[in-house]
């Protein structure tokens, strides 16, 4: 995972209305937006917003149908994140034991 991938899906992970509705609609399955804005006490606008940068972190998929956008949540997404956040902070796998060598910094930007 690249490191600005990972810095969008903890910006997205980083904003609890965010988490909520990743929750929602990992639990849920497909989701419009309408029934998201339904569950949350926040706007439709911001339920938009929301989703649009959870599309952006690649954590949810749309999909249009007519005037109607449904989204899907991609497990494949935050498997990968969980595995490169594990790398970076170094956890041991419960399989292969832990780490070998140093903790690995991303590089500085330029």
């Amino acid at each position: 995972m690249s490191p600005g991938d990972f810095c969008k899906i903890s910006k997205a992970l980083a904003d609890p209305q965010r988490r909520e509705l990743l929750e929602k609609i990992a639990r849920g399955g497909e989701m419009s937006c309408g029934a998201l804005v339904g569950c949350c006490p926040v706007s439709q606008a911001t339920v938009s917003h929301h989703l649009k940068e959870l599309v952006n972190a690649g954590l949810v998929e749309p999909r249009k149908d007519g005037q109607f956008r449904y989204y899907n949540f991609v497990p494949s997404r935050i498997a990968a994140y969980t595995e490169e956040l594990a790398r970076r902070l170094r956890v041991p796998d419960p399989v292969l034991g832990p780490p070998l060598g140093p903790p690995v910094a991303d590089p500085v930007p330029t």
